[in-house]
C-alpha cells in the first residue's frame, strides 16, 4: 500500500485539495523538468536535431506501458477535442445510423460529432441515467446495434465517477462492427486499463489531470482501423524521413509509421515533453492499482457518514474511488460554498453533483475537512 505522496508535490500544507479531476497539482520532479526545459530553450545551440524526436518516442513508450500497447500507436495530442475531431474525420457510417453517447457527457465528446453528422446524415443518440450505475451500465449495452456507427463513452463519468463496464461494451461494439472510443481523462494514471484485455478503436486522453502534466499537452491511441486514416494536420515533422533535416525538401506523401500522422505539429515541446515524460515515469513506479487501491482506503470510512448525512452517492461496485459525486437535495449551495472556504476545501461541482477527487498527495485529514463542511453545510 502506498503512502501519502504529498511531500512530492509543492500543495500548501493548509489546503484540502480534492480538485484533481478539474486539473491536477504539478510533482515537484515535474516542476524541475519544466525549468531545465526553459533554460534548455535559452540555449538552443544545445539541442540537436535527434533531441526532436527521442524525448517524444520516449513519452509515447510511458504512454504505451501505461494502457498496454505498442509505442507506436501513441500519437502525441493538444487537447481531447484535437483526438475526437481525428476520430471525427475518419469516421465512416451509413446514412441513417448513428453515434451513441451517455447522457450528460462532457463537451468536447459532444461537440466533435456535430459535423460528421451533418455530413453523413447520421445522428447523435444519448442514454440517459436511469437509476443506478447497474441500470445505466445495462441500457447502454442494450442500446448498441448494428445501426450504431460509434460508442463514444468514458471508463468512468467526468462529472461523477459511475463506472461503465467497458470490457462488455467492447464485446458488444466488436459484434455489432461498431467503432469503440474511449475518453480516458478522468481515468488513466489513477485507474487500471489495459488494452490487451480491453478491443477499442482509440483512446484519448487529457494530460493535465490523472497523467499530472500540463495543460495543452495529452496522448492518444490508435488502432487498426486507423492505419491508413486523415490527420487533422499536415505536419513536416510526421512525415517519413523527417528525421533527417538536410532532405526535409524531398517532399514525401508517407508517413512515419503508426500513430505518428496523428500526432500534432511542434509535438516536440522541449518544455512540456519532458514534464509529461516525468510525470509518466513517476505513475508507472506507483502503478494506477496502487493509486486506486490509496484512493479507496481513503474515501471508504467516510461514506457511511456522508449517507447519513443524506447525500447519494452510487453502489461501491460501480463508482471509481479517486473521482465519485455527491448528492444532496437539501443542500443549500451558498451555505456549502461558505463552508468549503472556510475549511479551505477545494473541490469541483459538476450539475447537482458535488465532485469529488482523491489522488495520493491527499490525506485522512482532507476528507476529514470535507466530511466537517458537508456536516456544517447542512
Amino acid at each position: 500500500m502506498l503512502t501519502c505522496q504529498k511531500p512530492l508535490f509543492s500543495l500548501p500544507e493548509a489546503i484540502h485539495y480534492l480538485n484533481g479531476a478539474s486539473m491536477s497539482p504539478l510533482l515537484k520532479s515535474v516542476e524541475e523538468a519544466g525549468i531545465q526545459g526553459l533554460l534548455r530553450k535559452s540555449q538552443p545551440h544545445t539541442i540537436h536535431q535527434e533531441d526532436y524526436f527521442t524525448d517524444v518516442d520516449r513519452v509515447r513508450q510511458l504512454f504505451g506501458q501505461l494502457v498496454h500497447v505498442p509505442y507506436e500507436r501513441v500519437a502525441i495530442i493538444p487537447s481531447v477535442s484535437y483526438g475526437m475531431a481525428i476520430v471525427a474525420k475518419n469516421l465512416n457510417a451509413r446514412p441513417g445510423q448513428h453515434i451513441l453517447l451517455v447522457a450528460d457527457e462532457f463537451p468536447s465528446d459532444v461537440y466533435a460529432w456535430e459535423e460528421v453528422c451533418q455530413t453523413q446524415a447520421i445522428s447523435l443518440k444519448t442514454i440517459n441515467r436511469t437509476g443506478d450505475g447497474k441500470s445505466w451500465n445495462e441500457a447502454v449495452l442494450n442500446a448498441i446495434s448494428e445501426e450504431t456507427a460509434l460508442l463514444m463513452i468514458a471508463p468512468i463519468h467526468w462529472s461523477d465517477g459511475t463506472r461503465f463496464d467497458i470490457e462488455a461494451l467492447s464485446k458488444r461494439c466488436r459484434e455489432t462492427g461498431t467503432r469503440f472510443v474511449l475518453d480516458g481523462t478522468q481515468a488513466v494514471g489513477a485507474l487500471p486499463l489495459d488494452l490487451t484485455e480491453v478491443s477499442v478503436d482509440a483512446l484519448i486522453v487529457g494530460g493535465y489531470k490523472w497523467l499530472l502534466g500540463t495543460y495543452g499537452m495529452g496522448l492518444a491511441y490508435f488502432g487498426p482501423a486507423f492505419d491508413e486514416g486523415r490527420s487533422i494536420e499536415q505536419s513536416w515533422i510526421n512525415r517519413k524521413g523527417s528525421d533527417n533535416f538536410r532532405l526535409l525538401m524531398a517532399y514525401t506523401t508517407e508517413f512515419r509509421p503508426g500513430a505518428s500522422r496523428y500526432s500534432m505539429g511542434e509535438q516536440s515541446n522541449f518544455i512540456q515533453i519532458p514534464m509529461l515524460a516525468t510525470a509518466l515515469e513517476q505513475i508507472l513506479a506507483w502503478t494506477p492499482e496502487a493509486v486506486q487501491a490509496y484512493s479507496e482506503a481513503l474515501v471508504r470510512p467516510h461514506v457511511p457518514h456522508w449517507q447519513e448525512l443524506g447525500f447519494w452517492i452510487e453502489a461501491e461496485a460501480y463508482r471509481s474511488s479517486h473521482l465519485f459525486g455527491l448528492r444532496h437535495e437539501g443542500l443549500d449551495m451558498n451555505r456549502l460554498r461558505t463552508e468549503l472556504e472556510r475549511h479551505q476545501v477545494y473541490i469541483s461541482t459538476r450539475g447537482t453533483t458535488l465532485r469529488i477527487a482523491t489522488h495520493v498527495y491527499n490525506e485522512a485529514a482532507d476528507l476529514e475537512a470535507l466530511t466537517e463542511a458537508l456536516s456544517a453545510s447542512l
